[in-house]
């Protein structure tokens, strides 16, 4: 079984989030960036069902600028066995990264396809979905628990009413949810290990993919501060402040 993971080069999680001056994004120069958290819990799942002796083989791969590399290695690093960068400039919606991802599925014939359920800079929450779309195979997102049969999957997802578990036949797509598992630690060992592992470089271009966004971003502005709140002496003050000044009871 051949294994494909994508992952995203993401603003580290830790840091706070600047909108720039004029509004055309948030600052990233000098911003600490790292692999996006819920694709870290997919090449955790990949390297776990490799390490069962259900897989082979496990491919790492990104859709980003030329730094994006480094989130390729930090895959290679925790056990993935070589990596794909495909090159872009810019912002790359998720139609655009579906397509790319498209055509390496078409070329590496993997079993199965990993990622995380969103990217937490764009939420998007968009690329697997059409990913599954854009190859016709099943789809089994939000996943939380993950159970190899013989051609199929048996897959506990994350809904609104709690817990759903579904059933889908291979090839398919996966989206992890951060409870399928806890991502381990790349040891120095394994870092140096990773740098001579391959990795392919590509373009959109070489692809025959078109990445110009489909959607124009006019401004972005932080969300308007919230009022400091107050503190109320009794338990009648705030039954009272509840129903006369919020009116909500």
């Amino acid at each position: 079984m051949k294994i494909l993971v994508a992952v995203k080069r993401v603003i580290d999680y830790n840091v706070q989030v600047r909108v720039k001056e004029d509004g055309t994004g948030v600052v990233t120069d000098n911003v600490k960036m790292s692999s996006n958290p819920p694709d870290d819990n997919a090449i955790e799942e990949a390297v776990k069902i490799k390490e069962a002796g259900k897989a082979t083989e496990i491919i790492a791969i990104t859709v980003g600028e030329e730094k994006s590399q480094e989130t390729v290695r930090k895959a290679l690093a925790v056990g993935a066995d070589r990596g794909i960068l495909i090159k872009t400039e810019g912002i790359v919606e998720p139609l655009a990264v579906a397509k790319a991802l498209q055509k390496i599925v078409e070329k590496e014939k993997p079993d199965l396809v990993f990622m995380g359920k969103q990217a937490i800079d764009d939420d998007c929450n968009q690329t697997g979905q059409m990913l599954s779309a854009l190859l016709n195979w099943p789809q089994a997102t939000f996943a939380s628990k993950i159970e190899i049969k013989d051609r199929t999957l048996e897959v506990t997802r994350e809904i609104d009413e709690g817990l759903e578990t579904i059933e889908v036949n291979l090839p398919a797509i996966v989206t992890c949810d951060l409870r399928l598992n806890e991502p381990r630690y790349a040891s120095l060992p394994n870092i140096m290990k990773s740098k001579k592992k391959p990795l392919e470089i590509l373009t959109a271009a070489d692809l025959g993919v078109d990445t110009t966004p489909r959607v124009q971003q006019i401004i972005v502005e932080e969300p308007p501060k919230r009022k400091a709140g107050i503190k109320v002496a009794s338990v009648a003050e705030l039954v009272s402040k509840l129903k006369n000044e919020a009116k909500v009871i």
